[in-house]
């Protein structure tokens, strides 16, 4: 009877090992909870096949330089809210983004970083294009 609960137990303990490793982020006095893709396999990957994220956590994707970053939702089955970030955190544009599709969504400026948060997440924070998200300095570099 013991052999399920173990298996069940490794099972847990690998899936987390598998997890993004997470940062704390800030936009203002809002905190953001926020997965880490900063590697080509985990950028591609993103926020593929969840059904859901709390309202409080997002991806950061992290690149190894500034340049014109695009998206689309292939495999994503809940609606995102992007913010395209330069160097220094500010938010150089936000788009909303429907699942599973396969419409581009690129960053009007080179950006460094990306970050994804639930559908409406910016807009209902009062926070656009201009504002800082705090943090991105614990994020380890792009690779």
């Amino acid at each position: 009877m013991k052999f399920p609960s173990l298996v069940f137990f490794l099972l847990l303990t690998s899936a987390a090992a598998l997890a993004a490793p997470t940062i704390e982020l800030s936009a203002g006095m809002h905190r953001i909870e926020a997965e880490v893709a900063s590697n080509n396999a985990e950028r591609a990957t993103g926020l593929m096949n969840r059904p859901s994220m709390p309202m409080h956590r997002g991806m950061l994707f992290v690149f190894p330089e500034a340049g014109v970053q695009c998206f689309w939702m292939k495999n994503t089955l809940i609606p995102l809210s992007i913010a395209f970030l330069d160097d220094s955190g500010r938010i150089v544009q936000i788009a909303d983004m429907q699942p599973q599709s396969l419409d581009n969504h690129c960053s009007a400026k080179p950006v460094r970083y990306a970050l994804e948060m639930n559908a409406g997440w910016f807009k209902s924070r009062g926070i656009s294009a201009g504002a800082r998200i705090n943090g991105l300095g614990k994020a380890p570099p792009g690779r």
